[in-house]
């Protein structure tokens, strides 16, 4: 098997997480995060959908990670990201932290919004 270093040409990666917290851009964040390229800030859950929606114009698709288990985002989040043009994928938290990564570091168009494991 061959490992590859990934490359995020000063993006925002995902550098860790654990029970509660994620460890992003050096700085450690307690309960949901949004992430994007251009860094992260605390997100509410569900119910805070605002911010979410003010990415429709940044990225294509967001990435949404559930908690520890893989479970279904509200029909009404998901209804209200794909009506203003936005994909939505939803997977365990930390499924999605790595293909956030992964993606990222191929210069796409992502985000992703995650509760903590």
């Amino acid at each position: 098997m061959q490992l590859n270093e990934m490359s995020f040409d000063g993006a925002t990666p995902i550098e860790g997480y654990g029970p509660g917290f994620f460890r992003i851009g050096g700085q450690a964040f307690e309960g949901g995060v949004l992430v994007t390229a251009r860094g992260a800030r605390s997100w509410g859950g569900y119910e805070d959908t605002g911010p979410l929606l003010a990415l429709k114009d940044d990225v294509d698709v967001i990435f949404v990670g559930t908690g520890a288990e893989t479970g279904h985002i509200p029909s009404e989040l998901r209804q209200s990201l794909e009506a203003a043009g936005l994909g939505v994928e939803a997977m365990n938290s930390p499924a999605a932290c790595r293909t956030y990564n992964v993606l990222l570091s191929e210069g796409r168009r992502v985000a992703l919004a995650v509760l903590p494991v």
